[in-house]
């Protein structure tokens, strides 16, 4: 098997792109990088009312990730965040920054940053078509607004977070709207992209999908 540089996974919110990046790196030895969670971090640091530069250099000097058993952690100086990060109010903050010019150029090189010797996987919006734009294998993961509202009302449901359907429903469509239409870095697959519609497709499913493909490209 030839070496893996980078495999890209973009997608909308709640198509699985997160479970199926932490699948590929524990089964390749990949690093990871979930991009989303970088904007996240973003949105929490940003009520401390600190210059965007100085949150940029917190991400950097006080944050660990960890790949354990499929699951990703986020730790600030050793406190496990993971769980406040995926609320939905942090959500529509790390939404609403992901579109300001300096916040994606900050972002820029700590993303590109996870690349290293061993590979990487990485999931987010732009990753093919920007940030990873020479990466050898690109995936446009999506699904149905319905299904993927099921998938977060379950995965906020099991972090004990109280939702309603119809306003998940209604937020993930907002969102596609505004991450498809938006003037920098829009959400769309890159030209060589794969697209996997995974309405019909468990994450197992998925995962053999895409295994196949990353053995195609790099046997």
């Amino acid at each position: 098997m030839k070496k893996i540089n980078v495999i890209t996974i973009d997608g909308p919110s709640a198509s699985g792109k997160g479970a199926l990046a932490r699948q590929i790196a524990s089964k390749f030895s990949l690093n990871i990088l979930d991009s989303g969670v970088l904007y996240r971090l973003f949105a929490y640091f940003d009520n401390l009312a600190i210059a965007h530069s100085e949150i940029a250099k917190r991400i950097q000097q006080e944050i660990t990730f960890k790949l354990n058993i499929d699951k990703l952690q986020i730790l600030n100086n050793e406190k496990d965040i993971t769980s406040e990060l995926r609320s939905e109010d942090i959500a529509k903050i790390a939404s609403k920054l992901s579109s300001q010019k300096e916040v994606r150029s900050l972002l820029f090189n700590i993303q590109r940053s996870f690349y290293t010797s061993k590979g990487l996987v990485a999931d987010g919006r732009d990753m093919g078509t920007v940030v990873f734009n020479d990466a050898k294998l690109k995936i446009f993961l999506t699904a149905s607004p319905k299904i993927r509202a099921k998938r977060r009302y379950i995965e906020l449901q099991n972090l004990g977070q109280e939702v309603n359907m119809p306003a998940l429903i209604a937020d993930i469509e907002a969102r596609d709207l505004k991450d498809s239409s938006r003037k920098l870095s829009p959400l769309l697959p890159a030209d060589d992209a794969t697209i996997i519609d995974s309405s019909e497709m468990s994450l197992d499913e998925v995962f053999s999908f895409t295994e196949n493909l990353i053995k195609k490209e790099f046997i």
